[in-house]
């Protein structure tokens, strides 16, 4: 009867270092090395894939794509958004200030309109900058 294939034993760095010290071969390892249980490379790359967004529409990019259905293209002409921070808060630069000012009066408005697009539910407040 013979056994299923499983994980080589692994022994102890005491044993690993006499194994090599015998065989004649240096132990390439530090001493204080740990050794972990080898993982799947999906298991690494998905979550990496889903932090930064790579080969996924950000909420980001979806507002830079919408946003002069959003504020009017007169508007989008001299602003444009740039990030959403942890606090939900959406960072827009606009380079005229009656444009920073109409923006402000109507952030009631356009933020309903921003939470209405998939993904976006997040932003709650605008931060309106001169850029």
């Amino acid at each position: 009867m013979t056994k299923p294939i499983t994980e080589p034993h692994q022994f102890s760095q005491l044993a690993e270092s006499v194994i090599a010290d015998f065989r004649r071969v240096p132990l390439h390892e530090p001493k204080r090395q740990r050794k972990r249980a080898t993982k799947p490379l999906a298991e690494l790359v998905e979550p990496l894939l889903a932090k930064y967004k790579i080969g996924r529409e950000s909420a980001e990019q979806r507002l830079h794509a919408h946003w002069a259905e959003l504020v009017g293209s007169a508007n989008a002409n001299y602003s444009h958004p740039v990030e959403i921070d942890a606090r939900g808060r959406l960072l827009v630069l606009a380079s005229h200030a009656v444009v920073r000012q109409e923006l402000f009066h109507h952030r009631a408005q356009i933020v309903a309109k921003i939470q209405a697009l998939p993904g976006c539910a997040t932003v709650k407040h605008l931060n309106i900058r001169a850029g």
